[in-house]
């Protein structure tokens, strides 16, 4: 038996300051309300890596190129109807004058280990494993009807 699956797409990008050893986090006011990294849905034609780069530039004004894979997070709805894809780059190659934000959101540097004491968007913290390590390339998490999210598997 066929079933209609809806599947969103999106990309999520760390950018980092080598000399400051800091991320850029947007703070969510809008659907995930809190800290995380920019990105977004992937636009109808567009590559996820293109999706990337544009919406860094749309919600930071910074240009970043040299952008690496570092993985995936695949939120499955717990009736199979659904799936959240977000694909996860890093870079530390950006330039432009960063923003002050948009109706996302403030856009500020923070000190990579201040991330975890701060207010972060609903689950951003199981992001941060694919982002940081370089023994994760995967993750499988599941949400149900209430859009409650329950658990998540790393894979190597």
């Amino acid at each position: 038996m066929s079933r209609n699956l809806v599947a969103e797409m999106t990309t999520m990008v760390m950018v980092f300051n080598k000399d400051t050893d800091e991320v850029l986090v947007i703070n969510r006011l809008k659907k995930y309300p809190g800290l995380s990294f920019p990105g977004g849905h992937i636009e109808a034609g567009e590559s996820f890596f293109q999706g990337a780069i544009r919406e860094v530039k749309e919600e930071t004004g910074l240009d970043v190129k040299d952008l690496e894979p570092c993985g995936m997070i695949d939120w499955c709805k717990s009736d199979g109807s659904g799936r959240y894809l977000e694909f996860l780059y890093k870079t530390s190659s950006f330039c432009g004058e960063l923003s002050a934000g948009t109706d996302e959101g403030d856009i500020f540097w923070i000190p990579k280990k201040e991330l975890y004491e701060r207010q972060l968007s609903p689950n951003f913290a199981e992001y941060l494993p694919v982002f940081f390590s370089e023994k994760y390339v995967e993750a499988l998490g599941e949400w149900t009807e209430d859009d409650s999210f329950t658990g998540i598997k790393y894979f190597s």
